[in-house]
């Protein structure tokens, strides 16, 4: 039987003895692409981090790649999960060059202080070409774009071959046309060989490329949905996921939602 990406049986995480999740039963096999979907305060920061074993679940079972929390080392697993968010690129030092932050993702470490070899170097540049943000090579980071930021960010977790790359609402702060460059860089890393499972997490569909065929919404850390994305963006399921009326519309294979009056 092929072996699951993730496989989670009956989680909860209770902190201060709130439920911030509830009951998560959540299977992704190998070769899906899932989109991560919920508003403020739904629990999906909560769920990525138990992914990385981060926390750990106050019920239930968790296994990733395999292996089983509580049986496995989880600072090993990690080396498996690249990660892109908007908090670790606070993290990250502006005086660096932009292959200095993507080399500093061999060593998952903040800063650069081991000396990359000239294999390491050549390979960050390739993974900057591929994301077509080679351009910034030698430029510190803080100066960048907030589009080339992100572009650095994917190619700095790429480059160990992650199992499992994870995007925390990586549009935030793009303007339209980074935005959708960026998301064309997604469909680009579906389409290499030996590709990572993409988990994007989002609020807003629009964002969903047809890459990510299969959808997970969630709300007050319970899981409202999970099912093919087309099952799951239409305009009934929306309305009573969002608790108000709106409308669907499919153009180029994305949903797009419009907001209606109560």
């Amino acid at each position: 039987m092929t072996e699951k990406i993730i496989h989670m049986k009956d989680v909860s995480w209770i902190c201060d003895g709130r439920h911030i999740l509830r009951n998560i039963n959540w299977d992704v096999n190998p070769g899906e692409h899932w989109a991560i979907i919920g508003l403020n305060g739904s629990g999906k920061t909560t769920l990525l981090n138990m992914i990385n074993g981060y926390l750990w679940p106050s019920k239930g079972e968790i296994s990733v790649l395999g292996r089983r929390f509580g049986d496995c080392d989880v600072r090993e697993l990690r080396k498996f999960i690249g990660w892109v968010s908007s908090s670790l690129q606070e993290r990250l030092y502006t005086t660096e060059t932009a292959e200095e932050i993507v080399l500093s993702g061999k060593f998952a470490t903040i800063g650069l202080y081991d000396e990359p070899d000239k294999k390491d170097i050549k390979q960050a540049l390739s993974l900057m070409e591929q994301l077509g943000c080679k351009h910034v090579a030698g430029q510190p980071y803080g100066t960048l774009s907030q589009g080339e930021k992100q572009q650095v960010l994917i190619a700095r977790a790429l480059i160990n071959s992650p199992k499992i790359l994870i995007l925390d609402e990586p549009c935030t702060g793009l303007d339209i046309f980074s935005r959708e460059q960026l998301l064309s860089t997604l469909e680009h890393i579906d389409s290499q060989e030996f590709a990572p499972t993409l988990l994007y997490v989002a609020h807003h569909i629009e964002e969903i490329v047809p890459v990510f065929k299969h959808a997970l919404l969630l709300r007050r850390g319970k899981i409202h949905s999970v099912a093919k994305t087309k099952e799951v963006l239409t305009k009934s399921n929306l309305s009573d996921f969002f608790e108000r009326p709106v409308d669907v519309q499919w153009r180029h294979q994305r949903a797009w939602i419009l907001v209606l009056a109560k």
